[in-house]
């Protein structure tokens, strides 16, 4: 089997669900699932990564530093090099969420081999199975991605099918940072979508983007998710504290309804490996309790 080095967190998972993890030899600083991962050797890191600053500092520093270094984080091409791997996982979605490729690119040319460079870029939930087999090609078990895929499609269409008999489609925000706000991209929407709800602030299949607050007064969400990128719920809920003194919060049907959830969005929502059915299972949950009783927890929901 080849040896692997994963240098973003879904790469990781993606390569456990696929029964690699023993070939995984290297991984990025923030690879923490399976616990396995926590005892590979880390290639990357990311000086902002436990910074303690706050959501805005946070947008601050990623601007300035992807602005004048082009990139956030710094790859140890020593360890890589003895790392020895055949296989590299990266991708080029989003410079804010790993290593850039052409970064990876131009350093995988220099080692021995040199080894294969897997790009993993999805907009979508097909893509995000898409790139499972991607994964399992590059390292020869096609057949096991297959079993995988099939397993997590039909829990995505267990919830489509239920969801598709509710009536009731409330305007739900995925709201992927709070300051500056950003409205949630790329798999998000379609996430909402399926689970039996409308994000009217969403992109997808398209980049997130930083929106005005304005607009979210007048969307006018009946529920809100904090799914903030690389945060976990304990982050979320330090945020939604700052959400609360933003003018014209309390006029907000989901804050008048007690309707507002944190979700650990950094192993989940922002993660686009299989957790990202588990996702799924938990907006269910969050959008229509009554009828997804075994995906909801009232832990999600925020309590005045």
């Amino acid at each position: 089997m080849p040896r692997i080095v994963s240098l973003l967190p879904a790469a990781t998972e993606i390569a456990a669900a696929l029964g690699l993890m023993d070939d995984v030899v290297g991984v990025s600083h923030e690879c923490d699932f399976p616990e396995q991962a926590n005892a590979r050797p880390r290639v990357t890191r990311c000086p902002v990564h436990d910074a303690g600053l706050t959501s805005r500092e946070v947008d601050a520093w990623v601007r300035r530093a992807l602005r004048e270094d082009g990139t956030i984080y710094t790859i140890d091409e020593h360890l890589l090099r003895e790392l020895r791997p055949d296989v590299i996982l990266t991708q080029k979605l989003c410079d804010v969420c790993a290593v850039g490729y052409g970064t990876v690119a131009r350093l995988a040319e220099t080692l021995p081999g040199p080894p294969e460079v897997v790009n993993l870029e999805p907009s979508s939930l097909s893509d995000i199975f898409d790139d499972i087999c991607r994964v399992a090609k590059a390292c020869g078990v096609i057949k096991r991605a297959e079993s995988l895929v099939a397993a997590l499609l039909v829990r995505v269409e267990a919830v489509r099918e239920r969801a598709a008999r509710i009536p009731n489609r409330p305007r739900c925000f995925l709201m992927e940072w709070v300051d500056p706000a950003f409205c949630s991209g790329h798999w998000g929407p379609e996430l909402v979508e399926i689970a039996g709800g409308y994000d009217p602030l969403g992109r997808k299949h398209q980049p997130s983007a930083e929106i005005k607050w304005k607009a979210v007064l007048d969307a006018r969400p009946e529920i809100i998710v904090l799914a903030l990128c690389g945060c976990d719920i304990d982050l979320a809920r330090r945020d939604y504290e700052l959400l609360t003194r933003f003018p014209g919060f309390d006029s907000l049907p989901a804050a008048q309804n007690g309707r507002i959830y944190v979700v650990d969005a950094s192993a989940y929502f922002a993660r686009p490996g299989p957790r990202i059915v588990d996702s799924l299972e938990i907006l269910a949950g969050i959008i229509h309790p009554e009828q997804f009783p075994g995906f909801a927890s009232e832990k999600l929901r925020i309590r005045k």
